[in-house]
C-alpha cells in the first residue's frame, strides 16, 4: 500500500501539494503530507516544499502560537537515540541507511578541504586497519592458549627440572637421549620420581595416577568456578550464540572484555584437565570478543550494530584460521557456518584477517615444528578407485555418529535445563572430570591429549616411529626409499587396536555429557578424534586384508605383494572429517580446513565423498547441526535461512492482534499528549508502535521504536523549557493550530521512521519470512486497504514456524 500511496504522489504530485495546503481538517490530507515529505532531503526540518508555499508557518499558529512554542528537539541527535536494548534484534534496513547517510555526508564533504579529504581516506582505510588488529590479536591470543595448554597438559605427569616452564617436548631438547628414547630423557621427571624417587612398581603407578586425577580436578575446577563467578558468558563453544549475534540479535556482555579474558584463561585450563572438549570452536568466540573490542577504536564500528556485524563474521575466519591453520578453510567456514550477512567486501576482509592472524601464530611457532596445528601431517601416496566404498562407510559412520550425538546431547542438555542439576554446574564439571579422568589414565590413548591423539592417528608410520601402531614385522630387505611395504601386525599394533576401539567408546559416551557444561568446550576436536580412530581401525584392518590377501580380486589389480597400497593415517583423516560433518553439517569449509591441515591436495575427492555422505546420513535422521539444535534450545531467535517455509497460510494468521485480542496499540500523529505517550510505554512491553494519523481513520504514517521515545521526553523534560505532561507530542512537518494558553508542543518527527515495511493481510506467509530473512526486519505493519490492521515481529514469525513444525511456540524465550 505505501508503494501505491507514493506511485499515486509521483503520478499527481502538483495537485497534491495544491490541496493538501489548503485544508488540514481531512485525514487523507494529513496522510499525503506525510507521504509527500519522504520525496524531500530529511536534513533540515523545513523541506523545500515549504519555501514554495509561503506563509505556510503563519497559517498553522503564525503569531497565535509563537515560535517559541515551536519546539523542534532532536535537531542534535541524542545519545541513546537509534541504539537497542539487550535481547532485541537490529533494524537491518536502519543501520544500512544510517551508514549510507554517514558515507554520503563523508564524501560530499571530502571536496570542500585537504582535512576533510584525508578523514575520508582514513575512514575508508580504518576497516583494513581494524582486520590487521583482529588478526594481531587473535593470532597472539590463539600462540598464548596453544603454549599454556601443551604444558599444562603435561604437568598432570610430571615437572621439568631444567625450567618448570617448559612441557615434556621441550625439556628434552636439550638432552643428550637416542632418538627410541627421546620421551625418556633425565631432565623430565614423572611426580612418582619426584616424590618417591622411582618410576617403576605398582605404588609408583598409583601415585602417577592419583596426581593426574588431582591435576585434572583442579584444572576443571578453577576454569568453572572463575566462569561463574566472572563470566557466565564464557561457558560453551559461542558458535550458536555468535550464530544468533550475527543474525542481529544482541546479548550485551557476550562478546565483552570480561568474557574475553575469563574465556581466555579457562580455556587454557579446560583443555588441560583431558576433559573430552577441544579449543577450536572457542576461539571462534575468543577472536569475535577481540573484534567486537577492537571496533570501539572506530566509531563508524562502534555506532553501526549492522557494520559491527561485518567485522565479527572477518572475525569469525580469523578465529578458525588460527585454530586450524587454515585461512582459505576459516573464510569458508565464516560465509557457510556462521554469518547471516556476508557481502563481497566483508568477504576480502575476512581472508586479509585469517591471513593476518595466521601469519602472527606461525611467528609465535607455538609447537616448535614450523606448524600452526599439532596435528600437521603429509602424506604422498595414491589412493585407489576402490577405496572410495570404505572411505563412503567411513562417511556412514560419521552421519550416524553426528545424528546420535546430537539428539543424545540435546537431551541431556535439555535435561540440565529443565531439572535441579542446572542449579550445580560446579559439582557437574567435578563428576564429569572425576569420571573422564579416572577412565582414561589406564589407556595411554585417552591419557594424552586429543590433540597429540589425533596426530599420532593421522601418522604414517615411518621407520623410526616408535609408537604401538608402528610395531609391525618388519622385513627391511623389501624396503624402498622411505616408502615402507605393507607388512603383518607386531603384538604392539593389536595392543593398540583394543586400546583404540575402549578410546573410541570412551570419547563417544563422554563427549554427550561434557559438551554444554560450564566450562569453555569446543566439539571440533572430540569429533574429530571419535572419527579418527574409527578410521585408524578401518585402515589397519584393510591393511592387514590386502597384505595377507593381495591376490583377492579386489586388490589384484592394483595390490602386488611388497607395495605400500593402504595408508591407514589416511583412514583416519577421512574418518575425522566424516565425524565433524555429521555433527556441524559442514562441507566446502570443511573439506577445505582437513586439506589445509594436512596438505594432502590428491585427498580432495575422499574427504568429499565422505563429508558428503555424512551430511546426507545425518540430514536424513535429523535436519539439525549441532550448532542449530542449540540455539533453538536455548530459544534465541534465529531465521535460519537454509530451511524452506512450505505452508500455505497468510499475513492476517500471524499478525497481531488476533481475534479475540484487544485493538492494537498506536501513537496518533497529533494529537496525543506526553503524558498519554508514558501511559502507552509504562502499561505495554512492546519494542515500538505504529503512528497513525488518527484512531479513527488508522492510516499509517510511519513506526516510531519505544526506546527513542523514552530517551527523547525523558530529555525534553530535562532541557526543554515547557514541555508537561499536558504537551502535545506531534510527528508531523509543522505543528497542528492550537489556542495561545496550551503549553509547548514536543516535536519528535526526527525518531519517527516514515518508511516502515508494510505488507497487505492477504500476503502469502513464505513471502514475508523471505522479507524478514533476506531484509533482517524486526517487524512488519500489515494493512488493509491503506488502513493499519497489525504488526508482525520476529518473534511471531518464529513462534509460527515452531507451531508448524508441531514445536512449543513459547520456547522462543526473548524479543
Amino acid at each position: 500500500s505505501r508503494v501505491w500511496q507514493l506511485a499515486f504522489l509521483a503520478m499527481d504530485q502538483k495537485g497534491y501539494r495544491r490541496g493538501s495546503f489548503q485544508s488540514s481538517t481531512s485525514d487523507e490530507d494529513m496522510l499525503e503530507i506525510a507521504g509527500a515529505s519522504l520525496d524531500f532531503p530529511m536534513a533540515d526540518d523545513d523541506p523545500p516544499l515549504d519555501r514554495e508555499m509561503g506563509g505556510f508557518s503563519s497559517y498553522n499558529g503564525g503569531e497565535m502560537n509563537g515560535t517559541s512554542k515551536m519546539m523542534d528537539f532532536l535537531e542534535e541527535p541524542l545519545p541513546g537515540v537509534g541504539t537497542y536494548e539487550d535481547f532485541n534484534t537490529i533494524d537491518w534496513v536502519r543501520e544500512k541507511s544510517r551508514d549510507r547517510d554517514r558515507h554520503r555526508e563523508i564524501t560530499s564533504r571530502s571536496k570542500e578541504s585537504t582535512w576533510a579529504l584525508i578523514h575520508s581516506v582514513s575512514d575508508a582505510f580504518s576497516g583494513w586497519l581494524l582486520m590487521l588488529f583482529i588478526g594481531l590479536l587473535a593470532g597472539s591470543l590463539a600462540g598464548l592458549i596453544d603454549i599454556s595448554a601443551h604444558w599444562m597438559t603435561d604437568l598432570k605427569e610430571g615437572v621439568c627440572l631444567a625450567g618448570f616452564w617448559f612441557n615434556h617436548e621441550h625439556c628434552c631438547w636439550k638432552s643428550n637421549t637416542t632418538f627410541t628414547d627421546r620421551d625418556k630423557c633425565p631432565e623430565w621427571k614423572s611426580w612418582s620420581q619426584l616424590i618417591i624417587g622411582h618410576g617403576e612398581g605398582a605404588f609408583a603407578y598409583i601415585l602417577n595416577y592419583l596426581m593426574y586425577v588431582i591435576w585434572a580436578l583442579l584444572f576443571s575446577l578453577l576454569a568453572v568456578l572463575l566462569v561463574k563467578g566472572f563470566a557466565p558468558y564464557a561457558c560453551g563453544s559461542g558458535i550458536p550464540e555468535i550464530k544468533t549475534i550475527l543474525s542481529g540479535f544482541i546479548i550485551r556482555g557476550y562478546l565483552g572484555k570480561w568474557t574475553l579474558i575469563i574465556k581466555t584463561i579457562t580455556l587454557v585450563l579446560a583443555v588441560s584437565s583431558g576433559l573430552s572438549l577441544g579449543k577450536e570452536g572457542p576461539l571462534v568466540h575468543v577472536a569475535c570478543c577481540c573484534g567486537n573490542i577492537l571496533c570501539h577504536l572506530f566509531t563508524k564500528y562502534r555506532k553501526n550494530e549492522a557494520k559491527r556485524r561485518e567485522v565479527l563474521s572477518a572475525a569469525a575466519a580469523a578465529g578458525v584460521s588460527v585454530a586450524f591453520g587454515a585461512p582459505i578453510g576459516g573464510v569458508l567456514f565464516s560465509l557457510e557456518e556462521v554469518s547471516y550477512y556476508f557481502p563481497l567486501k566483508t568477504l576480502w576482509r575476512s581472508f586479509f584477517a585469517a591471513l593476518v592472524a595466521a601469519f602472527t601464530l606461525r611467528s609465535i611457532n607455538p609447537f616448535g615444528n614450523s606448524r600452526l596445528v599439532l596435528f600437521y601431517v603429509e602424506f604422498h601416496m595414491p589412493w585407489h578407485l576402490l577405496e572410495l566404498v570404505p572411505f563412503i562407510l567411513l562417511g556412514i559412520f560419521g552421519g550416524l555418529w553426528g545424528a546420535f550425538f546430537i539428539r543424545s546431547n540435546i537431551a541431556w542438555c535439555r535435561r540440565r535445563k529443565t531439572t535441579k542439576l542446572g542449579k550445580y554446574p560446579v559439582l557437574e564439571v567435578f563428576v564429569v572430570t572425576a569420571i573422564t579422568a579416572i577412565l582414561a589414565f589406564p589407556n595411554e590413548y585417552t591419557r594424552m591429549s586429543t590433540s597429540e591423539l589425533i596426530s599420532e592417528l593421522f601418522n604414517d608410520c615411518g621407520i623410526l616411529d616408535s609408537s604401538k601402531l608402528c610395531e609391525y614385522v618388519n622385513d627391511f630387505n623389501s624396503t624402498k626409499g622411505d616408502d615402507l611395504p605393507d607388512r603383518a601386525a607386531g603384538p604392539g599394533v593389536y595392543t593398540a587396536m583394543w586400546q583404540l576401539a575402549l578410546a573410541l567408546i570412551m570419547k563417544v559416551f563422554i563427549t554427550i555429557f561434557t559438551f554444554g557444561m560450564k566450562v569453555p568446550s569446543g566439539l571440533f576436536i572430540p569429533s574429530m578424534a571419535v572419527g579418527a580412530i574409527a578410521g585408524r581401525l578401518l585402515g589397519v584392518a584393510m591393511e592387514q586384508l590386502a597384505f595377507y590377501h593381495h591376490d583377492w580380486v579386489i586388490f589384484s589389480g592394483w595390490c602386488s605383494q611388497g607395495a605400500d597400497c593402504i595408508t591407514p593415517g589416511l583412514y583416519a583423516m577421512v574418518g575425522a572429517a566424516a565425524c565433524l560433518g555429521g555433527v556441524t553439517r559442514m562441507t566446502v569449509s570443511l573439506v577445505v580446513i582437513m586439506f589445509e591441515l594436512t596438505g594432502g591436495l590428491e585427498y580432495i575427492v575422499p574427504l568429499m565423498a565422505a563429508a558428503m555422505t555424512s551430511k546426507w546420513m545425518a540430514d536424513a535422521i535429523g535436519r539439525e547441526g549441532i550448532y542449530d539444535a542449540h540455539i533453538r534450545l536455548n530459544g534465541y531467535p534465529f531465521l535460519e535461512a537454509k530451511e524452506e517455509f512450505s505452508h500455505k497460510t497468510l499475513a492476517m494468521d500471524v499478525m497481531r492482534p488476533r481475534r479475540n485480542d484487544p485493538p492494537l496499540t498506536v501513537i496518533t500523529q497529533d494529537s496525543m499528549t506526553v503524558e498519554d505517550v508514558e501511559t502507552i510505554i509504562n502499561e505495554t512491553t512492546y519494542s515500538g508502535y505504529p503512528v497513525v494519523v488518527s484512531r479513527e481513520s488508522q492510516r499509517l504514517v510511519g513506526f516510531v521504536l519505544r526506546r527513542d521515545l523514552i530517551i527523547s521526553i525523558e530529555n525534553a523534560r530535562k532541557k526543554q523549557d515547557g514541555i508537561v505532561s499536558t504537551s502535545i507530542i506531534y510527528f508531523t512537518d509543522h505543528s497542528p493550530p492550537l489556542p495561545p494558553s496550551f503549553p509547548s508542543m514536543l516535536k519528535l518527527r526526527s525518531i519517527l521512521d516514515l518508511s516502515p515495511f508494510t505488507v497487505t493481510d492477504q500476503t502469502p506467509m513464505e513471502i514475508v519470512v523471505d522479507i524478514f530473512r533476506k531484509l533482517g526486519l524486526r517487524q512488519c505493519l500489515v494493512t488493509h486497504n491503506g488502513k493499519l490492521l497489525g504488526i508482525i515481529t520476529k518473534k511471531d514469525v518464529l513462534k509460527h514456524i515452531a507451531q508448524l513444525a508441531n514445536q512449543d511456540p513459547d520456547s522462543i524465550l526473548f524479543n
